[in-house]
């Protein structure tokens, strides 16, 4: 007993002085640190103010922070004021989107394109993800997704030009249809709307995949197993119990999609065409004027901030009542 009781104080001085060699050892046996650590978690509140005060300066500064600068500017009618230029706060800003039907056409033509292109990235999606939860073994699944993970490496540009020499005249896509014989001549698919929603749900693809394949991968294999000793077919279970088990995923892929497409200005300027024009390029056009114009920009901004806001609360209410089981 004596034998043992020396031999555990030997190895915790050797842990000691191996812990005082380190500049982690020391700090935690310096008095000043132990007596601000004391305080710091002596208890839950303390704890939780600790943790919250960095997602909150983080939330305020790069969200909320700029976001209300934008709409401040959106009620000025000039910004940045010029010296000596005294400032008024207006609604006209506002007033001239409602007035001008030349604006309202790019503007819905854009919550247009964000709905339909999310709805076919979910429909290409959905069959992806089912497949690398359902029947991919689990220690292969990261494999899969890391390779689906790949070309999202790369920037937004670099992947649109990926899709510009996809779809070119001299691009992979005519090249195979004009080894079968299927064309004689290429097919101009570039800068057209069916280019730009090729290169939209491409680079949305990710946004949609993950939240699937999330709530794929929690379903139990157990269910769909007892509906088919049941007798229930494929097409049965898919919506007797996988569709209504994913609605959470779908949501949050499907609103995630949405806010981000209705944000591109990149994609639909290398991609699309002169019919094609979406409202973020109308606002990038009242920025790169004079600053007087900057207002005007802000708020057309805001205006489509607000719809994309409105929709996704009527979407998300919408499967919150498919998701209870309640007719919406």
């Amino acid at each position: 007993m004596t034998h043992h009781a020396s031999a555990g104080q030997d190895g915790r001085a050797m842990i000691d002085k191996a812990e005082g060699r380190t500049f982690w050892g020391r700090l935690a046996g310096w008095g000043p640190y132990r007596t601000l650590m004391r305080l710091a978690t002596s208890s839950p509140r303390r704890q939780f103010v600790i943790l919250a005060v960095f997602p909150v300066l983080w939330v305020v500064t790069q969200h909320l922070g700029p976001m209300l600068q934008m709409l401040r500017v959106s009620l000025t009618d000039a910004y940045p004021v010029a010296p000596g230029v005294q400032q008024h706060f207006t609604l006209d800003n506002y007033a001239r989107f409602f007035g001008d039907r030349i604006f309202w056409m790019p503007f819905f033509r854009t919550l247009t394109f964000a709905g339909v292109f999310t709805f076919c990235t979910l429909i290409i999606t959905y069959p992806v993800a089912y497949f690398l939860a359902r029947h991919v073994s689990r220690k292969n699944q990261m494999l899969f997704l890391l390779l689906l993970l790949v070309p999202f490496w790369v920037g937004e540009i670099v992947r649109t030009y990926a899709i510009m020499i996809l779809l070119g005249n001299t691009g992979a896509v005519n090249l195979v249809l004009q080894t079968l014989g299927l064309i004689d001549r290429p097919i101009p698919f570039m800068y057209t709307s069916f280019s730009m929603g090729v290169g939209i749900v491409y680079l949305t693809a990710l946004y949609m995949l993950l939240p699937l394949y999330s709530a794929l991968e929690k379903l139990p294999k157990s269910m769909n197993e007892a509906a088919a000793d049941l007798g229930a077919g494929a097409w049965t279970r898919f919506r007797r119990i996988s569709l209504p088990l994913t609605i959470e995923g779908i949501a949050s892929g499907c609103t995630l999609v949405f806010l981000i497409s209705t944000g591109f200005y990149a994609t639909p300027i290398l991609l699309g065409g002169p019919s094609t024009t979406v409202f973020a390029q109308t606002i990038a056009g009242f920025f790169h004027v004079a600053g007087d114009e900057w207002p005007t920009g802000a708020a057309f901004a805001t205006i489509m901030f607000m719809a994309a806001l409105l929709i996704t609360a009527a979407f998300q209410k919408l499967m919150g009542s498919l998701r209870r089981g309640e007719r919406p």
